[in-house]
């Protein structure tokens, strides 16, 4: 039985570790896809159109909005980026399951234009592991700091909108709780009860 892929929505604040919970999680899943996003900022040092990002003018992505070609977009420090709708669908018709690695916002226009897809947040152990975290980037002034502070709270306020999280403590068992959130989508009855009842539906 030919089953459709699952698109997985993984979201999380600056500094939980979703990126590399999903870099992880690669290494030993070849059937996944990770989505590439469409942007109207320039590239940076070694980034490859269609690898990194497919780049457009903003006119171009403002036409794109026009013919409903995103599943989520949004507009960051004066640049848009956005989730091609056709290329991650096509994908999950053909059995692929796609991940995509977006912020809260994004998340949820997501689950207004696919509901199907399974939602799951990456939460810290704390508050304070965060901060560290962060500060540990070396990349962060004061005043950004506070700012990624004050977003972490604000974006795990939506977590009820949700159908996982993970703690990322340890990464080993947070990789592990995400695999096996993975291996339990492929096994929904609800995704597949049609074609599960006609095969083995008894010949008259």
């Amino acid at each position: 039985m030919r089953r459709k892929g699952n698109l997985f929505i993984v979201s999380g604040p600056s500094g939980a570790g979703k990126g590399t919970i999903i870099k992880e999680t690669l290494k030993s899943n070849d059937d996944f896809k990770v989505s590439v996003s469409v942007t109207t900022r320039m590239p940076r040092n070694a980034e490859v159109e269609g690898v990194n990002y497919f780049f457009k003018t903003e006119k171009e992505f403002l036409e794109m909005i026009a013919e409903d070609k995103f599943l989520e977009y949004a507009k960051v420090y004066d640049h848009y980026y956005g989730t091609p709708k056709e290329a991650v669908l096509e994908a999950v018709e053909r059995g692929d399951s796609v991940i995509l690695e977006i912020d809260f916002q994004g998340a949820v226009q997501v689950k207004r234009n696919y509901p199907e897809g399974i939602f799951i947040f990456i939460l810290p152990p704390s508050m304070v592991e965060l901060k560290n975290r962060i500060i540990g980037r070396g990349s962060e002034t004061d005043e950004t700091l506070k700012k990624r502070f004050l977003s972490a709270f604000n974006e795990i306020s939506y977590i009820e909108k949700y159908d996982y999280y993970i703690i990322n403590d340890v990464l080993e068992d947070s990789v592990y709780s995400f695999k096996s959130i993975i291996e339990a989508e492929k096994c929904r009855v609800m995704a597949d009860v049609k074609e599960i009842l006609k095969m083995y539906k008894e010949e008259e």
